[in-house]
């Protein structure tokens, strides 16, 4: 992947201007040219949301608009920061694309498909095809060159996009030298569990922001190409992951819930956390759930409801400022979140509390 190398002014920068403008008015009220104190708040919350936007790791872009352009794009993950995968809902129609070379790994899913069709896909002189009814599952690996060809509309396909650097970050997992995200199978059609669940559970966090769903996505991601490494893998290599038997020992669950507890209000990674373990991505996430009973996204979500709550119910903070703080992008996807775990909406809250 390449990144459009826009120049940025650097972040401290930003932060800067942003303090001295506000310091500034804050200093010159008596001439009647000063913001109030809310509008100080305001321009400070802005700057923060705009140093965390650009400190975001790079994200990861879908191939979609150039491999399926006649189809229309439902929802998408662009603008939200995932680094490991990228998702598109696309609604088909009867169409084919333009032949082109994959630069990810696809993975697609019919959410709702459609019996009385079928999907065509020609690649290097071979033809597949398979009736896109709800559930099937197409693959495509790495650098493949392929038509896609559309006999009838599909009302929803989900569209995964993996890296080939996600697998290499799972190669040390792994019994093999490199990652095999060329190898993975060029197959139609298909059924598996695993991938239907993930996949479903992804279209909900694209479609549902959580104050962790990154973090979600990251594991998610991990497990995805874990499972296609596993066992939609061409060649002879054996793969197959080193069990994680037994959960975090007590020392490294110890420093990594210090760490979550002192940065929740803070972009907290699934990397960064497997780091102060001492593990890969991968095997940290499953030995965290076995040590916590629950996922490490699910256990900081937890976390950030109850320090909202706490918030709310002191009433010093603005809602927005407390949304930002419990790592969402907006006030209104807060309460959207906030109304789905406790069933009202933090304004709701904060007027019962009192």
């Amino acid at each position: 992947m390449h990144p459009v190398n826009t120049p940025e002014p650097p972040l401290c920068s930003l932060g800067a201007m942003i303090e001295l403008n506000a310091s500034a008015t804050h200093g010159s009220r008596h001439v009647g040219t000063a913001l109030d104190d809310e509008a100080l708040r305001l321009a400070r919350l802005e700057g923060r949301l705009l140093q965390k936007r650009l400190a975001r790791p790079v994200e990861c872009r879908a191939d979609g608009s150039k491999k399926y352009p006649r189809s229309t794009l439902l929802a998408s993950s662009t603008g939200m920061g995932w680094s490991t995968i990228s998702a598109e809902l696309r609604s088909h129609g009867v169409s084919e694309t333009p032949l082109l070379a994959s630069r990810q790994a696809e993975v697609c899913l019919a959410i709702v498909g459609n019996e009385a069709g079928l999907v065509k896909r020609t690649a290097g002189g071979h033809c597949q095809q398979a009736v896109p009814d709800t559930g099937a599952i197409w693959l495509s690996p790495v650098g493949i060159k392929e038509v896609v060809t559309f006999t009838a509309p599909i009302p929803q396909t989900l569209h995964l996009y993996l890296p080939w650097s996600l697998f290499d970050r799972l190669s040390s997992d792994f019994n093999v030298p490199v990652a095999l995200a060329h190898s993975i199978q060029h197959v139609a059609g298909i059924r598996d569990e695993v991938i239907s669940n993930l996949g479903c559970s992804i279209l909900s966090a694209l479609t549902n922001e959580s104050s962790a769903g990154r973090m979600y996505v990251e594991a998610a991601a991990m497990t995805l190409a874990a499972r296609l490494l596993q066992k939609y893998c061409d060649g002879d290599a054996s793969v197959h992951a080193k069990e994680a038997v037994h959960g975090l020992d007590r020392v490294r669950l110890r420093r990594v819930l210090d760490y979550i507890a002192a940065n929740v209000q803070d972009d907290i990674t699934l990397i960064g956390l497997a780091h102060i373990a001492g593990y890969s991505p991968y095997h940290f996430a499953r030995k965290f759930t076995l040590a916590m009973g629950v996922p490490p996204h699910r256990y900081i979500s937890k976390l950030r409801l109850e320090w909202a709550m706490t918030e709310l119910a002191m009433g010093k903070l603005p809602l927005a400022e407390i949304a930002l703080n419990a790592q969402f992008s907006s006030q209104a996807s807060f309460t959207r979140a906030f109304h789905r775990a406790t069933g009202m909406t933090p304004k709701a809250y904060q007027r019962r509390r009192r």
